[in-house]
């Protein structure tokens, strides 16, 4: 599969279901209170009036929810329609459209990023250049944090909320994940994997992990 391939099929996935995905998970999706802690606790490392991107935002929740915990959070998404529903629902936020592969933010800019299961569409070998990329644009001391489902084969959706749109959703291994982070820089703060939750409907386990751009050395 070409670059062209998975993004546009990725994006075209989201800008089909949008409507339909924002009013199935009208919370937090994927959330329970365990997820929502880690979160919270995410803000609180970065600190109130942290500079923070949510790269894969979607509608926004996650954005919102970290934007009222004090942090100057923007969003970024591939899908148009995803992020006019988190225009709609977030007026007082920024969102932007973009790529996690060509991210068009300045060197050490921002304090803290989010991809919370936005990496799970992009293929094993191009996750190199996306956390060099994260790597990038994090000031030293700057945090990461990753979430994604737990496991080693994909799962395929051929169809969602009535839509013929095909996608695959790629499932990771805590410990290659944690490799992959520390060749792009990252030193790891903190692993955490949860069991599915059945009332979510989780088919597999899912994990977060928390990564720190190394600070500048004192003299």
């Amino acid at each position: 599969m070409t670059d062209a391939d998975f993004v546009t099929r990725t994006r075209t996935f989201y800008d089909t279901v949008a409507e339909d995905y924002a009013v199935h998970f009208h919370g937090l999706h994927g959330t329970t209170p365990l997820d929502r802690g880690l979160l919270a606790g995410f803000a609180e490392l970065v600190g109130e009036g942290g500079e923070v991107a949510d790269l894969g935002c979607g509608p926004g929740r996650v954005t919102a929810f970290l934007a009222a915990r004090g942090l100057s959070i923007f969003g970024l998404d591939l899908s148009s329609s995803m992020l006019a529903i988190a225009r709609r629902e977030n007026p007082g936020l920024r969102f932007e459209q973009g790529s996690i592969l060509e991210l068009d933010l300045p060197d050490n800019s921002l304090d803290g990023v989010v991809s919370w299961y936005s990496t799970i569409h992009t293929p094993l070998d191009h996750l190199p250049g996306v956390f060099a990329g994260f790597h990038r644009v994090l000031r030293p001391g700057g945090h990461l944090l990753l979430g994604f489902q737990v496991g080693d084969e994909p799962r395929r959706h051929e169809e969602a909320f009535g839509h013929r749109v095909a996608l695959d959703f790629l499932r990771r291994r805590p410990e290659q994940m944690t490799t992959l982070l520390e060749a792009a820089g990252f030193t790891l703060r903190s692993r955490t994997v949860r069991e599915a939750d059945e009332e979510l409907g989780e088919p597999v386990a899912q994990a977060c992990l928390v990564a720190r751009k190394p600070p500048r050395p004192t003299s």
